[in-house]
């Protein structure tokens, strides 16, 4: 009796684990769930990043005039419109997107 009982119970078990992967496999994925405000800012943070991607080396003064003048426009942008906008949780999951990004090559 105790044979069946754990047999069933594992069934029940192997079914639910088996339907939450249908689930979640058939259930569309959102394009990336982000806000109209953090998708700009990932936008921002992506094109600071690319600026910075080109002159790892450099420190900012070094940079060229044209390239000095976006970055610091970036920042602002970034400062004024997403770190003092949104939560900290959105600020750090922006950041991890865009190294995920640039370290798959996107």
């Amino acid at each position: 009796m105790a044979s069946i009982l754990f047999l069933a119970i594992g069934i029940a078990v192997a079914t639910a684990l088996v339907a939450s992967v249908a689930i979640q496999f058939l259930t569309p994925i959102a394009d990336s769930g982000l806000s109209p405000l953090e998708k700009d800012c990932q936008q921002i943070a992506n094109e600071g990043y690319r600026i910075h991607a080109m002159y790892p080396d450099s420190n900012p003064d070094e940079l060229p005039n044209d390239d000095f003048k976006r970055l610091m426009y970036l920042d602002e942008l970034w400062i004024t419109q997403c770190v003092n906008a949104l939560s900290a949780e959105s600020i750090f999951n922006i950041v991890n997107n865009v190294e995920r990004d640039f370290s798959s090559g996107e």
